[in-house]
């Protein structure tokens, strides 16, 4: 991909993404009150713009690589004599002279804004298209596994497992996690041809969501994250999934900054804006439902890094 195959697709990502962090501060700064002076998408020199009945100067600025909503009286000032003197109407839309629960609302508000895209991003999509899920197509097979002593390769889609239909990777799983120490007969496509293999899931401990140890089965493969099609949910699994996928995203992003932080994981992962153009080109190339799904776990990131006490 050329830079020019970024250019429009990280400036939609990246403008819609401010958009809806900054107007999260906007609406609870009017809600409480707060004059908003700017609401500003990019910044430097302006470029268009217009100026509402409310004051605000909405525009979008040269440099887009954020955006910002400039508030009156959201500047301290560090000598008391610096303040300007304010009237009693200008004090009552002032930020500093609001109370101190309204000033965390105004500043939580931005990434509040961008979880609540994220929710609604993965709502949306999940009841259209429904929830991303791998295929049941073998990505890699572990040496000295069940699985490549039967003679499973990568590139097999799995059909069936003892004669029970198998369609996701989590059904082989499922399958294959009850069943250790038994001969099981996998039905595979190979290249157009159905094979029958046989696989012994080896034992191996594990403990469940009741804190119990038990023994479970393997085969020793991954799913081929290329091969992803999408299951379809009702409108409450589309709300449970969305929930669960968002606080996936937030914990993983978590976990990923407390490794790199203490060493585990290298800081190269980190990306910038530039890294940014590259994925939104990449997405966009790979399609609507991928940019949009990007979108969500971006915007997300954008939330914590906004709660987080960094520049």
């Amino acid at each position: 991909m050329s830079m020019f195959d970024w250019v429009i697709p990280f400036l939609v990502v990246l403008s819609v993404l401010v958009f809806v962090h900054e107007l999260g501060h906007y609406l609870v700064a009017r809600r409480c009150g707060v004059r908003v002076e700017t609401f500003s998408i990019g910044f430097g020199r302006e470029i268009a713009g217009w100026t509402d009945r409310a004051g605000t100067r909405w525009k979008i600025s040269l440099v887009p690589l954020g955006g910002y909503v400039k508030m009156f009286g959201e500047m301290d000032f560090a000598e008391a004599d610096e303040r300007p003197i304010l009237t009693e109407a200008e004090r009552n839309e002032s930020f500093h002279h609001k109370s101190l629960g309204k000033k965390a609302a105004i500043v939580a508000a931005g990434p509040a804004a961008n979880f609540l895209f994220a929710l609604v991003a993965l709502l949306g999509l999940f009841l259209a298209v429904g929830e991303p899920a791998p295929l049941a197509v073998v990505g890699g097979v572990q040496e000295e596994s069940a699985a490549a002593a039967a003679g499973i390769r990568p590139g097999d889609r799995i059909t069936a497992i003892e004669q029970q239909p198998v369609e996701w990777f989590e059904d082989i799983r499922r399958i294959v996690a009850d069943r250790p120490d038994e001969a099981l007969q996998f039905e595979i496509v190979r290249d157009g041809s159905t094979l029958m293999l046989t696989a012994t899931p080896k034992r191996q401990m594990a403990t469940g969501s009741d804190g119990q140890a038990r023994a479970i089965g393997l085969v020793g493969i991954r799913p081929d994250l290329k091969a992803v099609g999408y299951r379809a949910l009702g409108p409450l699994q589309a709300v449970g999934a969305a929930f669960e996928r968002t606080f996936g995203l937030t914990t993983q992003i978590l976990s990923s900054l407390g490794e790199i932080v203490t060493g585990s994981r290298s800081a190269s992962e980190l990306g910038g804006p530039l890294r940014i153009a590259q994925l939104s080109g990449q997405m966009a190339e790979d399609g609507l439902i991928n940019l949009i799904f990007f979108m969500a776990a971006l915007s997300v990131n954008l939330g914590l890094i906004n709660l987080l006490p960094v520049p």
